[in-house]
Parts: C-alpha cells; sequence; structure tokens
C-alpha cells in the first residue's frame, strides 16, 4: 500500500467499528474497496466466504472482481461475494424460495412482464381502461423502494387516486406469487421480509456475510438500507463508500440522507474523507467545488490535485441546437487533430436522449464514428423477447406473462376471445394459463379448435420441460427452436429475407450466450438459474458494451463512474440543464448532475449553450444555465457565436482537411 495516499490507507486498515468513507469524483474509491479485501483477508485472517462487496452494476461488479484477483490468488480468494445488490438478492432469494412461498424455478419479471400485468389488472380490477398504467406500475415500484407493503400504502392513501393504485400493488403482488414471480424489486424486497420475519433465517446469512462493503452508498433506496442492516446487525464489519454530491437517482428511489442516516443507526461509526482527485486537471476541479458549495451538506468536501491547473474552461455561445452541435463538432476534429488524438478520448454529454439526434446527424456528416448509449437493448428485440418467453415458461408453468406472449406465437388459431376464455377459466379454478390449457374439460369452455391448440401447445411444453429437466437443457433448448420453426415464422413475418436472417442470428446468438453460462456454471447448474442470470444482465447492464474508437454520445445519469480525456456538456439552458420539472424542487439534484458531468473530464472541459432552441416544434430564445454563473469567472473563457479568429478558423479547416484525407486513405 505504499502508493496510496494517507487518508486511503486509513480506510484501508479501519476494521474496529463501522465506516463511512467519503470518496470524491476521481479518489480511488474502487482501490480502496479491493485493496480492504486484501487486507482483511491477509492481515485480519477473515476468510474470503464471509467477505462480501456490492455495487450497483455488473460493469462495476466485474472491474472490481479483475482488481481482486490481481490482488488474491487461488485458494485466498475462493468463496468471495462481489456482485450488484440485486444479485446478492438473488442467491438469497434462490437459497431461501421455499420460505418466502416460491416453488422451485421462479421467474424475474423485467419492465415489460411488469407493465402487462398491471395493464391486466387495470382491465380486470378497475373495470376498464386506463391511461395512468405507467403511472401505477411507477408507484408500485416507488413504495416497494421505500419498503412499503401494499397494506401500508393503503393505510397511507389520502385521496381516491392512491386508494386504488394501494388496491391495485396488492393485487399486482398477489399475482406474482401466483405465477411463481418476482419482479426486479422483489429480489431487495423478499429477503428484507423475510430476514425481518425469521432470527434463524438472518442468523444463518450474517454466518455467511461476517463482512459488508458497499460501493456508491448515496445511490441506496429505503429498502436497499433496511437489507444492510438487517445483515450487519450489531457486528461492526462494514464499510460503506458513496459521495452525496453524485447521488442522482431520487427518481428511482435512491437517498443520499441514507448516508447521514449511518451515524444514528451504526454506533462507533467513523468517517474518513477522500477528497485528493487522480483524474481531473486543477481547473475543472476547481469549477466542480464552486458549483457544488451552492447545495447544502452534511458533510463537507473539496476535491484537489496534483495534476496542474490546465487550460480554462471554455464556454461556446451558440445561435440555434444545429449551430452548437456543428460548433462541438468541429472544435472536436480541431483538437483531436491538433493533439493527435483518439476518438474514444471524446464524449458528448446532454441532460436528455433527445439532443442526441442532432449531434448524430452532425457527426455523420463527418464520417466521425460515435457510439449512442441508450439504443436499443439486445433483450428488447421481439425475437429475443419471444424466445425468452418460451424459456420461462420451460421452467416455471406458471407464468402467465410468458404465456400471453407465446400462445400464439407462431400462430396456432388462438384469438383474443379464446384468451378471455381460457383466462376466466384459470381464474375461476385458481391455475395457471398453461395448467388450465390441460384441465380434461377444456374443450366444454372454450370453442374446440382453439381448445386443441391450447392442449397440444401445453402437452408439447410439459414433454420439453422433461427433457430440459431430466436430460441436457441445452439440447432441449436447442429442440425447442427447432420444433418451433421459429426460422420459417421470422421469414413470413420479416419485411425481407436479410431482415428474417438478421433476426435469426439474435436468436442464435441468445443461444450460444445462455450455452456459454451454462458451461462456466456446473453440472447441476438448473436452466431456471441460467434465466435468472440471464434477466439481472438484461436490467442491469443495457449499455454496458466495448465501444471501440468512438466519440461517446450520453446523458448525464448515463456517464456516472466514468472518465473521458475530454468533455463536451452541451445544452447548458434554463429549462435543460435544470431542467424544467426539477427548477421547483429538485434543483440541488440537477446541481448534482452538473457536477457528475463537470468531473468526468480529465484534461479538457467544454460548455455549450443555444441563444434558440426548437421546442415542440416552435423556436424558442434560451437563457444560459445558472450553473454557468456559479462557475469560478477567472477560470472560464465565453466565445461568442461570431469570434473565431483566423487562426482558429485556420487551424478548423486544416483539422477537416485532414478527416478528408484519412477517409480518402482508407
Amino acid at each position: 500500500m505504499s502508493d496510496l495516499n494517507a487518508r486511503q490507507r486509513a480506510a484501508i486498515q479501519h476494521v474496529d467499528s463501522p465506516l463511512l468513507v467519503l470518496a470524491g469524483a476521481g479518489s480511488g474509491k474502487t482501490r480502496v474497496i479491493t485493496e480492504k479485501i486484501a487486507y482483511l483477508v491477509r492481515e485480519r485472517q477473515i476468510s474470503a466466504e464471509h467477505i462480501a462487496a456490492v455495487t450497483f452494476t455488473n460493469k462495476a461488479a466485474r472491474e472490481m472482481k479483475q482488481r481482486i484477483g490481481r490482488l488474491l490468488r487461488g485458494p485466498a480468494a475462493q468463496g468471495l461475494r462481489v456482485s450488484t445488490f440485486h444479485t446478492l438478492g438473488l442467491n438469497i432469494l434462490r437459497s431461501e424460495y421455499k420460505k418466502l412461498g416460491y416453488r422451485r424455478g421462479f421467474t424475474i419479471f423485467d419492465s415489460q412482464d411488469s407493465a402487462t400485468l398491471v395493464r391486466e389488472l387495470v382491465r380486470k380490477e378497475l373495470g376498464g381502461k386506463s391511461d395512468q398504467e405507467d403511472a401505477l406500475r411507477w408507484q408500485i415500484s416507488r413504495w416497494k423502494n421505500a419498503f412499503l407493503t401494499p397494506e401500508q400504502a393503503l393505510a397511507q392513501a389520502t385521496d381516491a387516486q392512491q386508494t386504488h393504485a394501494a388496491v391495485l400493488f396488492e393485487r399486482y403482488n398477489h399475482y406474482l406469487k401466483t405465477y411463481n414471480a418476482a419482479d426486479f424489486d422483489d429480489l431487495i424486497v423478499q429477503p428484507a421480509l423475510l430476514f425481518e420475519r425469521d432470527a434463524d433465517c438472518l442468523g444463518g446469512w450474517r454466518e455467511r456475510i461476517r463482512y459488508l462493503l458497499i460501493d456508491e452508498y448515496q445511490d441506496t433506496n429505503a429498502c436497499q438500507y433496511r437489507l444492510v442492516q438487517l445483515l450487519v446487525g450489531e457486528r461492526r464489519g462494514l464499510t460503506v463508500v458513496g459521495d452525496d454530491d453524485q447521488s442522482i437517482y431520487a427518481w428511482r428511489g435512491a437517498q443520499p440522507e441514507n448516508l447521514a442516516r449511518l451515524a444514528q443507526d451504526f454506533a462507533g461509526l467513523k468517517v474518513i474523507k477522500l477528497e485528493q482527485n487522480y483524474r481531473s486537471l486543477g481547473r475543472i476541479l476547481r469549477s466542480a467545488n464552486h458549483l457544488i458549495a451552492h447545495n447544502p451538506h452534511q458533510f463537507e468536501k473539496r476535491l484537489w490535485s496534483e495534476l496542474g491547473m490546465g487550460d480554462p474552461l471554455r464556454v461556446l455561445t451558440c445561435k440555434d441546437g444545429d449551430h452548437e452541435a456543428e460548433r462541438v463538432v468541429s472544435q472536436l476534429l480541431a483538437q483531436r487533430f491538433r493533439q493527435s488524438g483518439q476518438y474514444r478520448d471524446y464524449a458528448i454529454l446532454y441532460r436528455g436522449n433527445h439532443q442526441a439526434r442532432v449531434f448524430e446527424r452532425v457527426l455523420r456528416e463527418h464520417s466521425v464514428p460515435y457510439h449512442l448509449s441508450g439504443g436499443q437493448s439486445f433483450f428488447d428485440r421481439s425475437e429475443v423477447k419471444d424466445v425468452m418467453a418460451y424459456l420461462r415458461l420451460l421452467v416455471n408453468p406458471d407464468d402467465d406473462a410468458a404465456f400471453l406472449r407465446v400462445a400464439n406465437t407462431p400462430r396456432r388459431g388462438v384469438g383474443p376471445g379464446t384468451m378471455e376464455q381460457l383466462s376466466d377459466l384459470a381464474a375461476s379454478r385458481r391455475l395457471s394459463l398453461l395448467r388450465a390449457s390441460q384441465e380434461n374439460d377444456l374443450a366444454a369452455q372454450l370453442n374446440a379448435r382453439g381448445a386443441n391448440s391450447l392442449r397440444q401447445f401445453a402437452q408439447w411444453m410439459e414433454q420439453l420441460s422433461e427433457r430440459a429437466a431430466h436430460g441436457d437443457p441445452m439440447v432441449a433448448v436447442n429442440n425447442l427452436i427447432d420444433e418451433l420453426g421459429y426460422d420459417a415464422w421470422l421469414k413470413e413475418q420479416s419485411a425481407d429475407l436479410p431482415a428474417a436472417q438478421r433476426r435469426m442470428e439474435n436468436v442464435r446468438e441468445l443461444l450460444a450466450w445462455l450455452g456459454r453460462l451454462a458451461r462456466q456454471g456446473n453440472a447441476d447448474t438448473a436452466l431456471a438459474d441460467l434465466l435468472a442470470q440471464m434477466a439481472l444482465m438484461d436490467m442491469l447492464e443495457r449499455d454496458d458494451e466495448n465501444t471501440g474508437n468512438a466519440v461517446s454520445l450520453m446523458t448525464l445519469h448515463a456517464a456516472k463512474g466514468l472518465e473521458f480525456e475530454h468533455v463536451f456538456l452541451v445544452g447548458m439552458e434554463e429549462e435543460l440543464l435544470p431542467h424544467r420539472n426539477s427548477i421547483e424542487d429538485g434543483l440541488e439534484e440537477e446541481r448534482r448532475l452538473a457536477y457528475v458531468g463537470i468531473t468526468r473530464a480529465r484534461k479538457s472541459l467544454t460548455f455549450s449553450f443555444a441563444r434558440r432552441r426548437k421546442r415542440y416544434g416552435e423556436m424558442i430564445v434560451c437563457e444560459p444555465s445558472r450553473f454557468l454563473q456559479e462557475l469560478p469567472s477567472d477560470d472560464l473563457v465565453w466565445e461568442d457565436d461570431g469570434s473565431v479568429d483566423p487562426e482558429q478558423r485556420k487551424e478548423r479547416g486544416k483539422a477537416h482537411l485532414a478527416q478528408l484525407r484519412g477517409l480518402l486513405a482508407k
């Protein structure tokens, strides 16, 4: 640890009481966590199998595992848990599913599955259609993140709308259990509920996890906080790392005040601040400090660096949105030409996804490669969702959401009327849709053609399920695709043959991925466990892909945790950043969002704003963001929309010419 600073070493070596590490941006927090794990194993003789490290994304967990792998090798690292919060919850759920009332092979509902269930409940329970389906689904998620039960939500309801939502929440949970399913939020809620009521079970898990380390603690919600409380108990084995200045997820339940609550709930809590930044030059950090100082703080800290001051930050004043994109790309090309840099060194960050379109167009016009974060997930493709639904039904015959997706895909003559009749039959007999399809008197309840199709489908799925359970699951999966005739179905449904082939290639990629997961497991790894792993990959890893040598285009939310040599923070206007919906009651979080954007930059930072911008089809006059006025004026250089001197124009001309020559050479 000789190359660590004094505070980093102190954080690593402190184990006598719970510890909060307030880690500023770029202060080496991941290294502190990984070095501390090695210290616990080597110096404090805590077995790795009794240590758990938790973070929020698969990418962060992978990076942590790789770093620990370089510090602890062989048996010393055996049994160490490094995962996301939700993966830890899934592992608890897998181990204790019977105590929670689940059956083996339970399904994890993704957001579309949850939306489908809410839509069906609105139709059945509230007597008709509703344009509030999305709002109801988000409200249920917020209640779960706040660790509220349906009964508590109902007790707190203050009007008819909240009462309806709370009733729907209870029915939603009921049907999840009926379908032998858990949604994404349940991966935290259900373990916490179990631990609250089953002291023996909680004691067993406390024995397994004797030291807990948590990254990005400012992003925890009330339910995650409660799970940590329960797992740690009265012991001192807790280190949390966080930064209240980077809390930007209040909209999904994150509570930065959880950092302050630690002192109340964990006796003897020690606080260590990491303020030395190893990422950014001095002017960038000074601007970040000035900006965030306008927020109230429970813990005061100031980032500093030994890397030098660097150049002033630039502010580009642009005529409109089109001019902004042209100026930003032009400056990016000129800077890259001047410094002989790589495209991957550059990021264009913005508040909302809708701002990306004009930058995409200008980058394409200049043949600049770029990667757009937030595009369609692999798992969102219809053919992938079809096959995943079949596989889910294969391992969980009570998964009605999966049944509804595939019962008539490919077509089997099962129309909406037949499905409604089947749904009524299933409800009256308290059966899942697949099990109801095997009832002896099905033909008496439904039309003959539909009943016959459903019975054949159910029998086929039952046979495949037997093959998957008692033989090689991957053989059964490949048999399913072959017997389904899905290739022919795609050719029938697609616009042309190449489109069908691309879609079938996605199916093959899915199966290959599943096969790799099976090989990484052991001989007893069930298909249900493989599907649960894939479901978590989808939910936690949608933007986690290799971008190659390309300019990054992404929202400020997506940029958190990343760093780039050069950053362009665009759209610095009132009602964009800060966003118009947050000016009244969310200004502090908007300021933290700007702070996150500033601290992504290592060497250079450029802001831009437009004097006019088209919104909702109308050109409006824009006002520069108040956040620009909160930056130190001595560190800013304002460039007006017509203030390019001849030397700058000449330099940019050379950059564009070099870009053209490069294209011709290729």
